[in-house]
C-alpha cells in the first residue's frame, strides 16, 4: 500500500508567503547582506507530511520540531529528527524531509534568505542539532518565532520588515548560542497608527474606507495618510489590500474553498478584481498559489 503524503493542509496550521514585490524590495536594500524572510510557517501534528526538492530550495530552510519525530535525507543519508532538535538546509541543497507516521513532528519552519547566512551558520555536513534546555528557553524561542510571524502579519513596511529580519537574527542566536540567550518581554505599541494598523487586520474583510479610517482618531485624511505613510511607507488603503491579500493567501493554504468564496471572505466584493490584485501583489494567480510548495 502507497505511503499517504501530504505537503500542506494540516489542521491549526499557519503560514505566511511575502509577495513578490517585497522580496524584491528586500533585494535591493542592506537587508540583502543580512537575513531575511521569505516564509514561515507552523505544522502541529503533521501527519504525512512530507517534502522532496531534488533541486533544492531557492532560500535556506530552517525546521525547528518541538514535539514528536521526523526524518531528513541529504546527500543520500537519512537522519532521525527528535523533539527538540532543528536543522538548517542550506540553498540550493537537494533534501527530502518528512513526520514520521506513528509520531508525526510538530514543526517551526522558516526560509530565509541574506548574504552572510552563509558564514553565520553553515557547516559542511548537514546534522540535525538536539537541544538541551529548559522549558523557559524552549517558549521563548517559540515567542521570538511568533514574534517574527505576528510581525509580518500586521503588514510589510519598512519597519516591519527590519524588526522581523532582527528578530530571526535573534531566532537564528538561540540556535547557535544556545548558553547565551535570555528571556526577553514583548512590548506593544499603542499610538494612534498602530491601532489603526490592529484594527485594519482585525476587519481587513469590512467596507473600511480612508474616511473611516481617519475618523476613528479624529484625524483629516490628509493627516491621517501623512502619519500613516511616515510610519509604513505605504498608504492605509495599500496596507489594507496587504492584509486583505494575505487573509486570502491563507485561505488557500489553510482551505478547500473556491477562489470566489475567498475572494468575498478577504473583503473582495468582485472575483476578477481579487484575482488581478492578487497577481499583482503576490506575482502569481491564486490558484498558481495554492499549488506552491510550502514549507
Amino acid at each position: 500500500m502507497k505511503t499517504k503524503h501530504i505537503q500542506d493542509g494540516f489542521g491549526g496550521q499557519r503560514s505566511i508567503v511575502l509577495p513578490a514585490d517585497v522580496l524584491q524590495t528586500l533585494n535591493n536594500t542592506c537587508f540583502a547582506q543580512l537575513f531575511y524572510v521569505t516564509d514561515i510557517g507552523y505544522y502541529p501534528e503533521a501527519y504525512f507530511h512530507y517534502r522532496k526538492r531534488l533541486k533544492g530550495c531557492k532560500q535556506n530552510i530552517i525546521i525547528y520540531c518541538t514535539k514528536g519525530l521526523g526524518w531528513l535525507i541529504v546527500n543520500d543519508r537519512k537522519q532521525k529528527i527528535n523533539s527538540n532538535s532543528y536543522f538548517i538546509i542550506p540553498a540550493n541543497t537537494p533534501h527530502i524531509y518528512g513526520a514520521d507516521k506513528d509520531n508525526p513532528w510538530t514543526i517551526y519552519w522558516l526560509h530565509f534568505a541574506g548574504e552572510l547566512t552563509t558564514s553565520f551558520f553553515f557547516e559542511k555536513n548537514i546534522n540535525p542539532r538536539i537541544l538541551s534546555e529548559n522549558e523557559v528557553k524552549k517558549n521563548y524561542r517559540i515567542q521570538l518565532f511568533n514574534e517574527i510571524f505576528q510581525t509580518l502579519e500586521t503588514g510589510y513596511s519598512y519597519e516591519n520588515l527590519e524588526y522581523s529580519a532582527i528578530c530571526l537574527l535573534h531566532f537564528l542566536a538561540t540556535l547557535k548560542y544556545t548558553v547565551q540567550f535570555n528571556q526577553a518581554q514583548i512590548t506593544y505599541d499603542s499610538d494612534k497608527i498602530s491601532k489603526s494598523i490592529r484594527f485594519m487586520k482585525q476587519n481587513s474583510s469590512e467596507d473600511l474606507t480612508l474616511k473611516s479610517l481617519a475618523q476613528m482618531h479624529q484625524l483629516s485624511v490628509s493627516h491621517f495618510s501623512l502619519l500613516f505613510r511616515k510610519r509604513t511607507n505605504h498608504s492605509p488603503m495599500d496596507y489594507l489590500m496587504q492584509f486583505r491579500i494575505q487573509k486570502a493567501s491563507q485561505m488557500l493554504d489553510n482551505s478547500t474553498l473556491q477562489v470566489k468564496e475567498i475572494a468575498h471572505s478577504s473583503g473582495f466584493t468582485d472575483p476578477y478584481y481579487f484575482s488581478r490584485a492578487f497577481k499583482k501583489i503576490m506575482g502569481t494567480s491564486p490558484l498558481k498559489y495554492r499549488k506552491m510548495e510550502k514549507g
